[in-house]
């Protein structure tokens, strides 16, 4: 590139020099133009996918206060109503869960039924 520029007059290289900038300045004003579009969409996704996400969140928090709920509902058929205030009050849902471990690992959660303390009594007692 360049070769043929040997026989080119001061005047004509300035010329060429002077289309080359303008040029130049079109193929990065394009570029920038380009560049700026790109930004917007993606600006522009990110904010929907922040919506959309947010919405989602907001859909699962309505459905752990629901089940909350659910779980008032049958403490209060087990235990009675006063036991299930308590407990209701006691057990309000934090929204927030950690296995310790992984964070996106499956959480298996079972109900059941409370079991009463165990005490080991003493076989013998002692005489003084």
């Amino acid at each position: 590139m360049g070769e043929d520029l040997s026989g080119l007059s001061v005047k004509d290289l300035q010329h060429l020099e002077n289309q080359l900038e303008v040029s130049l300045k079109g193929v990065r004003t394009k570029k920038e133009q380009i560049l700026t579009d790109e930004i917007k969409e993606l600006n522009h996704k990110v904010s929907l996918k922040g919506h959309l996400i947010h919405q989602e969140t907001l859909e699962l928090y309505k459905k752990v206060d629901l089940i909350h709920q659910q779980n008032t509902e049958l403490q209060k058929k087990i235990y009675g109503t006063r036991e299930a205030n308590e407990a209701s009050r006691i057990s309000h849902p934090n929204y927030t869960f950690n296995n310790g471990y992984d964070l996106h690992a499956p959480v298996r959660l079972q109900l059941s039924q409370p079991q009463p303390p165990k005490y080991n009594a003493p076989a013998k007692s002692m005489k003084l």
